[in-house]
C-alpha cells in the first residue's frame, strides 16, 4: 500500500516498518528559471512526478512518501533574485538527518527523487554516509538522468536545454499551466560554446557553471515548441520509470 508519512500514527508506522517498506523523499529546489517559469519549477516538477508515480506503483509494495524537501543546493543560481539555497554542508546534513530519522523508525530503504541538478552531489555524499553508518539502501534517482522519451525532443535540445528549456517548460505547462508565461520569451541555446563531443555544462565531462554563464536570463534551451500534451507524455514517461526504480529498490538484498 501507499502511505504518507505525516498521516501515520506511531503504532501504524511501526507495523509497516516490519514489512521492510520503501521510503520515498522528493528533493526539489526554489530558484530562478528565467522570465517564463516560476521559482518553484523544480519543486512543482518533483512533486508532480511523485504524484504521477503513485498511479504506476505495484499495490503489493509498501511505499511511504515523506514530506518533500523544497529547498536544495542552488549556489549556481544565487546571482538571480528569488533563489533560495542551502549551503552544501547543511544540505548534506539535512539529508543525513532525514535518513537517521527514517532508520530510527526501522526503515532501511530510501529512494531520493531529485528534480534539480545541483542536488546530485549532496545526494551522493549523504547516501554514502547513510550506507556506511546505518546500513541503509539509498537509491538516488534524478529524473533527467533516466532514459529519455525517444523521438520527441531533439538531441541538441536534450544536451543544451538544461535549464528552463523545452523539457521543463512542457512539463510545467501540464503540471501548473497558470505559472508559465512565454510572452516575450527568447530562446537561449548555448551557441557561444564550442560544439564539443564530451566537454560541456552537463554530460560526460562537465565544467562548473553559474546560471549567468548560460545566458542573460540564466536559462538554456528553446522552449518555444513546448505544449501541455508534450508535458503530459514526459510526466507519464518519467513517472513510469520512477515507479520501476521503487520496485527494484524493494527487491534489493537487505543490508545487515
Amino acid at each position: 500500500m501507499i502511505y504518507d508519512w505525516q498521516t501515520l500514527t506511531v503504532p501504524t508506522l511501526s507495523t509497516i516498518a516490519k514489512r521492510d517498506p520503501v521510503a520515498v523523499l522528493v528533493l526539489g529546489a526554489i530558484e530562478q528559471h528565467g522570465t517564463h517559469l516560476p521559482l518553484g519549477t523544480d519543486l512543482i516538477i518533483g512533486e508532480g512526478l511523485a504524484a504521477a508515480m503513485r498511479e504506476h506503483l505495484d499495490p503489493a509494495l509498501d511505499v511511504i512518501f515523506l514530506p518533500t524537501i523544497a529547498v536544495g543546493a542552488s549556489d549556481e543560481h544565487t546571482s538571480f533574485p528569488g533563489t533560495l539555497s542551502l549551503p552544501a554542508p547543511l544540505a548534506i546534513s539535512t539529508l543525513e538527518a532525514y535518513g537517521e530519522s527514517i532508520a530510527r523508525a526501522g526503515i532501511k530503504r530510501l529512494v531520493l527523487i531529485n528534480s534539480h541538478g545541483g542536488n546530485k552531489a549532496i545526494m551522493d555524499l549523504a547516501a554514502l554516509t547513510l550506507r556506511q553508518r546505518l546500513d541503509m539502501r539509498v537509491v538516488k534517482a534524478t529524473y533527467t538522468r533516466l532514459p529519455v522519451l525517444e523521438g520527441v525532443i531533439a538531441a541538441d535540445e536534450l544536451r543544451y536545454g538544461l535549464h528552463g528549456g523545452l523539457l521543463e517548460t512542457a512539463m510545467m505547462q501540464y503540471l501548473a499551466p497558470a505559472t508559465v508565461n512565454l510572452e516575450g520569451y527568447q530562446s537561449a541555446p548555448l551557441g557561444t560554446l564550442p560544439d564539443n563531443q564530451l566537454v560541456g555544462p552537463e554530460g560526460s565531462a562537465t565544467f562548473a557553471w553559474l546560471a549567468e554563464d548560460l545566458s542573460q536570463h540564466g536559462v538554456a534551451g528553446d522552449a518555444r515548441q513546448a505544449t501541455p500534451a508534450l508535458g503530459m507524455r514526459l510526466v507519464q514517461h518519467y513517472a513510469t520509470q520512477l515507479a520501476t526504480v521503487v520496485a527494484e529498490t524493494a527487491r534489493l538484498p537487505a543490508l545487515s
